[in-house]
């Protein structure tokens, strides 16, 4: 099976099959999977919000998401067959003294919530904050996800 390491800013869809890995910490990665097709994708993201300034890049939610979903309808996936799992966000601060605007990690998540109820497209597992980081192997045949968790703390990487 082909491998597919995805940086923070990037995504891919595999319509043959692949291992797509990353590594995250408050970013978050949303894995998308249609069972009739076959086919996965996934995004990885730094930010929640693109600011209109500059290039819209997948670095930001609201662009990388419907970035994929398109992706994926663009190789032959219907939208009523996608499923998604969403992991990362983890924060490197003790969050009871967090301002919750500081919270990238819980911002990230919340926006891939948000994009897919508008997309129709059901989460059906999320593995979302603390304080490790998170490795992730999706197997693009099945739509099953590896997780482990880093040794070290956000903070401490």
């Amino acid at each position: 099976m082909d491998k597919k390491f995805i940086h923070s800013g990037q995504l891919h869809v595999a319509a043959r099959p692949t291992y797509i890995h990353t590594v995250l910490g408050s970013c978050v990665a949303v894995c998308l999977y249609d069972s009739k097709s076959g086919i996965s994708g996934m995004n990885h993201y730094l930010l929640p919000l693109w600011n209109n300034d500059g290039l819209q890049s997948p670095k930001y939610g609201n662009i990388a998401i419907p970035k994929l979903i398109d992706a994926m309808e663009a190789v032959g996936c219907e939208r009523r067959n996608i499923i998604a799992k969403v992991f990362g966000g983890a924060s490197p601060n003790d969050m009871r003294h967090t301002n919750e605007n500081m919270m990238i990690g819980k911002r990230n998540f919340q926006i891939a919530v948000d994009i897919l109820a508008q997309y129709n497209i059901k989460m059906v597992a999320n593995d979302i904050g603390g304080i490790r980081g998170r490795k992730i192997v999706m197997d693009s045949v099945s739509g099953k996800i590896q997780l482990t968790y880093t040794q070290k703390t956000t903070l401490e990487q």
